[in-house]
């Protein structure tokens, strides 16, 4: 317990029999228990962490694969029937130190943040420790998360050292989450619904040399998708159901008119050069005027949304 806060800590657990136990003995002592969620791993990881030694350590088991969502599901239900405050997520692979638990949690418990991520870009050298593959795939999914959940401060949106207050996770829909590496994802998406704070905590880069579990045809293939519907479903549910504003409205109609100038002008430049004829002033105004009408709204959408993004009460920009 660490000012007057019941602390659990939930790691789904997956091919990391060698890295568990150490994990598990840096764990601070003001952690009150450890959920070691064993996600059908072929090794002996349940072994590993059951012998630690340590009495706060409970190992949960999934006779079938269920994915680091569905492992964090089981986790997390565990941890609120404990009678948790704060919910810890912390990878059992050795990239996330325990020891920082501590400094990600502060945030929560000094009443700024309802969620806390950790960040390794807050320094430009720890770019340098990322490897290239990582860096370049977290630059491309950092933008598309920003606009998807609408945190646009939150500089390591991938990053899955998290932590949440109890009373916020209550109200999340557990069993929907993605269970697949789309699940922080999703979960921050979600909370950005529920208006929902969150602080950004600096981390340094900790990458050893096991190769990243996301795949760039996972991601091509699964992410898109997945943002654009939530994306959509954050816009309704944050500026339609909960609150109208014409934010949503901007985005609709913005998105409508961009598109169609832009297919529309696309086409008709097309079938002309074919021809190899000069396209109308006509043509060419009826494909401008939507395509700028729409750029603008989409970009007064935008500042909208980022001036109602929640943030922890200590970060510059709140009130």
């Amino acid at each position: 317990m660490i000012d007057g806060a019941r602390v659990a800590v939930v790691i789904p657990a997956y091919r990391v029999e060698k890295e568990i136990r150490d994990v598990l003995a840096r764990m601070p002592p003001f952690v009150d228990a450890v959920f070691v969620v064993d996600d059908a791993s072929p090794d002996r990881v349940a072994e590993a962490a059951g012998a630690s030694g340590d009495a706060r350590v409970r190992v949960l088991r999934h006779t079938t694969n269920r994915g680091v969502g569905g492992a964090m599901a089981t986790g997390m239900r565990a941890a609120l029937e404990a009678g948790a405050d704060v919910v810890v997520k912390c990878d059992g692979d050795g990239q996330m130190d325990p020891r920082d638990i501590e400094a990600l949690i502060r945030p929560l418990l000094d009443g700024r943040a309802e969620y806390a991520k950790g960040c390794r870009f807050h320094h430009g050298s720890e770019l340098e420790a990322m490897p290239l593959v990582r860096r370049s795939g977290n630059f491309g999914l950092t933008f598309l998360m920003k606009l998807a959940s609408g945190y646009w401060h939150v500089l390591d949106p991938q990053n899955g050292f998290v932590a949440i207050r109890a009373e916020t996770l209550r109200r999340l829909p557990v069993e929907r989450l993605a269970r697949t590496y789309f699940f922080e994802n999703d979960m921050l998406i979600r909370l950005n619904s529920l208006e929902a704070r969150v602080a950004d905590v600096p981390f340094p880069s900790r990458y050893a040399d096991e190769p990243t579990s996301l795949k760039p045809g996972r991601i091509l293939l699964e992410f898109p998708a997945r943002l654009l519907a939530g994306f959509a479903r954050r816009v309704f549910w944050r500026y339609v159901f909960y609150d109208v504003s014409p934010v949503a409205v901007f985005f609709l109609f913005g998105t409508l008119l961009f598109l169609f100038g832009t297919v529309f002008g696309a086409y008709h430049w097309i079938v002309n050069a074919i021809h190899q004829r000069p396209t109308p002033t006509g043509t060419v105004i009826v494909a401008a005027v939507p395509f700028i009408l729409g750029f603008q709204l989409l970009l007064q959408a935008i500042v909208l949304d980022i001036q109602n993004s929640p943030r922890a009460a200590s970060e510059p920009g709140t009130g």
